[in-house]
């Protein structure tokens, strides 16, 4: 019994100590570039490999607001990334509510489509990208860019949408056609609500993608006063001749400030998307 309570003890220290191992793995990265943002100095190798051991400053984050364009870049990004996820939602959860309550020819062949569309990866048509957007005058402008990302997200989306609205009894919709709604009724008023857990989950991962995207912003825009935040910050660690850490790292703690605040205010949300819809 002694030698069953002792192995029982050591399991636990080990899967202990693998488990703080784990912790300070993940961490330390995250720990490291928010010591970086707030240490003197300019360069990686001027901080500390010891979070804080080089003392603390604001100096990184006065020069981002007062001798570089962040302001804007941040704005620029703000506005991408709303617009990005609004358009998302309203025509995947449209998309989606046609395709779950409706009949209509070719159903199943346009949801196959939406799906081919997401095995070939973005790379394959960055070229096919670049022409459309410069022959219809939306190369270097924002609008393009969200254009592009509508194009990106919308497919998966409507899928992943549609798989939440099948789980909610088509009863729901029955009981208010009874009572003479119409579908724009039924949409918004029924369906909306009860899928707003898997509406809010697509807000949130349809804001992160252009919020943190470089390859598209590095390929569609040119001018500095449409540059997002990655084009921005790439800017202060970009070779040799400029290497500006602390100055990026500054730089990427505020960007991940609208995470860490969309998360706390949906989180309950994001966990409720992961359950499903309502039974019969």
């Amino acid at each position: 019994m002694n030698w069953y309570n002792f192995a029982r003890k050591l399991n636990l220290v080990i899967v202990m100590i693998f488990l703080v191992i784990i912790s300070l793995a993940v961490l330390y990265p995250i720990v490291y570039v928010i010591s970086a943002a707030f240490s003197p100095g300019s360069s990686i190798a001027s901080v500390h490999i010891m979070p804080f051991a080089d003392g603390v400053t604001l100096a990184h984050f006065r020069f981002l607001f007062t001798e570089t364009d962040y302001p804007r870049w941040f704005l620029n990004t703000l506005q991408v990334a709303v617009l990005t996820s609004l358009g998302t939602l309203v025509v995947a959860s449209l998309g989606a509510y046609a395709f779950s309550r409706f009949r209509f020819a070719f159903k199943k062949q346009l949801m196959m489509s939406l799906l081919v569309l997401q095995v070939f990866p973005v790379f394959v048509g960055m070229i096919a990208i670049f022409v459309i957007l410069l022959r219809i005058n939306l190369f270097d402008n924002l609008f393009g860019l969200v254009l592009v990302y509508w194009a990106m997200n919308i497919p998966f989306n409507t899928w992943l949408v549609k798989g939440y609205l099948d789980t909610i009894p088509r009863s729901v919709d029955e009981a208010a056609r009874i009572d003479g709604a119409s579908h724009w009724r039924i949409y918004l008023t029924i369906i909306l609500p009860i899928a707003k857990p898997i509406l809010t989950f697509l807000a949130v991962t349809s804001f992160t993608m252009p919020w943190m995207d470089f390859i598209m912003p590095n390929l569609l825009l040119r001018s500095s006063e449409n540059q997002t935040l990655a084009l921005g910050l790439f800017s202060f660690v970009m070779d040799d001749t400029r290497n500006e850490f602390t100055r990026f790292a500054a730089g990427s703690v505020l960007v991940a400030i609208p995470f860490i605040i969309a998360f706390v205010a949906t989180q309950k949300m994001l966990i409720k998307s992961l359950s499903g819809a309502v039974k019969e």
